[in-house]
């Protein structure tokens, strides 16, 4: 029987090992992104909010989905916008995540109206959702300025 370990040290020569390491563009640095890492660092608390709220409020499961993806979606439009053919796009796609967060403001406030979350995790969380929708607003201002 062959019960070898499997392993990329074992099994790949020194070229076929850089390949995996070293992707193209890799040398090529990108300047930070505040608003990216932002909506990233959210989408983090926002599935650790989730994890929290199913495990101790399972009756709310479907209500926690909603958070977890209008939360997460906030970010994952923004790195499409990053890589937008067009201003027009960029705009699209960065208005798609302004609504997303003004949709997270709302859960987070029915959670909290109807005391699933304390006051404590309803600030924090709203604190960097409105911080987000305020950058938004902001890069969304400035980008449909400079489509006119």
């Amino acid at each position: 029987m062959y019960n070898k370990k499997c392993t990329m040290d074992n099994d790949m020569n020194e070229d076929d090992r850089g390949f995996w390491l070293f992707e193209p563009g890799a040398s090529y640095t990108q300047k930070p992104n505040v608003v990216l890492e932002k909506s990233f660092d959210f989408s983090v608390r926002i599935l650790k909010f989730y994890k929290w709220l199913c495990q101790h409020h399972r009756d709310i499961i479907p209500l926690a989905k909603q958070v977890l993806r209008s939360g997460t979606s906030v970010g994952a439009n923004l790195e499409e916008a990053d890589s937008a053919f067009s201003k027009k796009e960029f705009a699209a796609k960065v208005g798609i995540s302004l609504k997303e967060a003004r949709e997270t403001k709302y859960w987070l406030r029915l959670l909290h109206a109807t005391e699933y979350i304390d006051s404590s995790i309803f600030s924090s969380l709203c604190n960097d959702n409105d911080e987000l929708i305020r950058l938004l607003n902001s890069i969304l201002k400035t980008t449909r300025d400079n489509l006119k």
